[in-house]
């Protein structure tokens, strides 16, 4: 049988480079359903509801914030240790279609504990719908991608290895979902320590939760805690800044006055 042969786009070349780094990462996975009624009702009741993945990208950080091990890189050379970061650096996935292929690329957002979430909405938002050519993040990656095999090799191995840049090229924890798309639980691979995947929200208000990490860095019973946090900043602090943005955004009654 007779095939075609097809070029390797560079979004392509990029996710192939992105497994080869995740590879050897020894993944294991807590998979839980959030209950997030609160959040939903709050998220219901905004003006303009951010995107799911705004709200994981915020959550999940402020849970590292409590938790040094949340934020903990393995780093292999010169020798295998590890490297605990002063605050979190979120990595997500996003979906694009350019030139007719669909590709995945990775959007970075610095201190999600620390940023609002309508700003975190809005970096993810662009990265959406704004041109290749006009998000930062995907310029750089795209044009490292170009070159060859071994540079690209050498590149990812220093950034993986450097403690102080990796977090800058790669996160300290990732988000992905395919719930846009339906019902689905995603077990997703990165070179990061941590990977956040969530799908649809059911009717009983519930999600349901995929986290993977690094067991070189940490175990379950920490991560079924951190799952367990995680519900409750979703319920608690998530909606509360929801409710918040909300009253900021209502517009004030006007008085009549008598004259």
């Amino acid at each position: 049988m007779r095939g075609t042969v097809r070029k390797i786009s560079i979004p392509r070349r990029l996710v192939a480079d992105l497994m080869h780094a995740s590879v050897q990462v020894p993944f294991v996975s807590l998979a839980r359903p959030l209950s997030i009624r609160h959040l939903v009702e709050a998220r219901a009741q905004a003006l303009q509801p951010p995107g799911w993945a705004a709200i994981f990208v915020k959550a999940f950080a402020l849970v590292t914030k409590s938790e040094p091990n949340l934020r903990t890189l393995y780093l292999k050379w010169p020798l295998a240790r590890f490297y605990e970061l002063p605050r979190s650096v979120a990595m997500v996935t996003i979906a694009r279609v350019e030139d007719g292929q669909p590709c995945v690329l990775l959007q970075k957002v610095n201190a999600p504990a620390e940023t609002p979430l309508t700003e975190i909405d809005a970096v993810l938002r662009h990265a959406k719908e704004a041109p290749i050519d006009q998000v930062p993040a995907f310029r750089k990656m795209l044009l490292a991608t170009q070159l060859p095999l071994p540079v690209r090799r050498l590149l990812w191995w220093i950034g993986l290895n450097w403690g102080r840049q990796r977090a800058n090229y790669f996160g300290s924890f990732g988000v992905t979902s395919v719930a846009a798309y339906g019902p689905g639980e995603l077990h997703a691979l990165s070179p990061g320590p941590f990977i956040l995947s969530y799908g649809m929200v059911k009717p009983d208000q519930t999600i349901d939760v995929v986290l993977r990490w690094d067991h070189r860095i940490t175990d379950a019973a920490l991560i079924a805690k951190a799952l367990t946090r995680l519900e409750q900043v979703l319920n608690g602090e998530i909606s509360a800044e929801l409710r918040a943005n909300r009253q900021q955004t209502e517009p004030k009654p006007v008085r009549s006055v008598a004259i």
